[in-house]
């Protein structure tokens, strides 16, 4: 007798393989009639969620690439373990490729394995420009993108002005008007990421929307770290009228905020408050207040419409706008590092 495969769910209840992964994962993306239907499926055809790692067909490399910058990256480490689950789960295996230089990524989206080596694509935060979609569509392999943009490619991202006018306007709210912002540089960006540029948007239309100056001694840009973090941020404590609050590109940046803080003595938040953004996992034990994106769930959906893709010949189930360009919320996440200037 031949084995149930998650390709036989989807096939009864007529969906994709992706939604089938999301009702497995218990996601919340699913509406109740289709999760209905395929639980449905399931009981009908005596699928077990064990059988899930097994192929879904034959023919099929049963490999997924995934090209990622920095993926040591604390915010990229997590959205690497979303796609993981869903794709191990699946039964595909992952193909990792790094990304830290222009060269190396020009490299690996021109050399990107055909269609019989691998039977999708993940890019992370690196938007692929018109000629390396077509060749994407020319080697016929389904990508995805993470935290990045093209028309043509079904996106998952969030909305990096809006996320950093949250973080900027819950200090205003709080009554802060000298605010500060820690970020990578702008003109010294090789890679393009996108949320770069724009979470400095937010921070000055923020600024601008409350009728509060632009300081340009408060925005302090360099090369991402902690370390590099503190160092700007000792500059902005040495100002003849330092900043009450900062709001830095990322948790990790943020980190870098906090150190200097503490070795300079200013207590946080009574003497300086601190936001960050991602929110990732270890942000609750310094009890950074942040402003929270899914990266874990960014992963797993961007896996998910994968799944789709490769399962209906490149476009997600259903091919329509909400289905092509995913924009997942953020959320502000208050801790004990922002409070009232004293």
């Amino acid at each position: 007798m031949a084995t149930v495969t998650i390709r036989d769910v989807a096939k009864r209840a007529g969906v994709g393989v992706g939604t089938v992964s999301r009702v497995l994962n218990e996601s919340r993306l699913v509406s109740e009639d289709t999760r209905s239907r395929v639980l449905t499926a399931i009981a009908e055809l005596d699928y077990a969620p064990s059988a899930v790692a097994r192929r879904l067909s034959r023919g099929k490399a049963m490999a997924v690439a995934v090209i990622a910058p920095f993926f040591t990256r604390r915010s990229y480490v997590e959205r690497l373990q979303g796609i993981e689950y869903v794709l191990s789960s699946a039964g595909y295996d992952l193909i990792l490729y790094n990304i830290e230089t222009v060269a190396r990524r020009d490299e690996c989206l021109r050399s990107v394995p055909r269609g019989e080596r691998l039977d999708g694509l993940l890019i992370i935060s690196l938007a692929p420009d018109d000629s390396e979609v077509e060749r994407f569509a020319a080697q016929e392999v389904p990508a995805v993108l993470i935290d990045a943009y093209h028309p043509a490619l079904p996106t998952v991202q969030i909305d990096d002005v809006a996320g950093a006018q949250t973080a900027v306007n819950h200090l205003i709210d709080l009554g802060h008007r000298r605010i500060a912002y820690i970020g990578e540089t702008l003109d010294q960006n090789p890679l393009r990421f996108q949320p770069i540029g724009d979470r400095y948007r937010g921070y000055r239309l923020s600024l601008e929307q409350a009728g509060i100056p632009f300081r340009p001694e408060y925005h302090r840009q360099g090369k991402y770290g902690w370390r590099e973090a503190r160092s700007m941020t000792y500059e902005l404590l040495d100002l003849p009228e330092p900043p009450t609050a900062v709001f830095a590109y990322s948790d990790t940046m943020a980190f870098g905020v906090l150190e200097a803080a503490q070795q300079r003595g200013v207590d946080v938040p009574g003497g300086l408050s601190v936001i960050g953004f991602d929110d990732v996992e270890i942000a609750q034990y310094f009890r950074l207040t942040t402003v929270r994106q899914g990266l874990y769930q960014s992963g797993t959906r961007g896996a998910e419409i994968l799944l789709d893709c490769m399962d209906t010949d490149g476009s997600p189930e259903g091919d329509e706008p909400s289905s092509r360009h995913t924009v997942l919320p953020t959320e502000l996440v208050r801790r004990s590092t922002t409070a009232p200037p004293a």
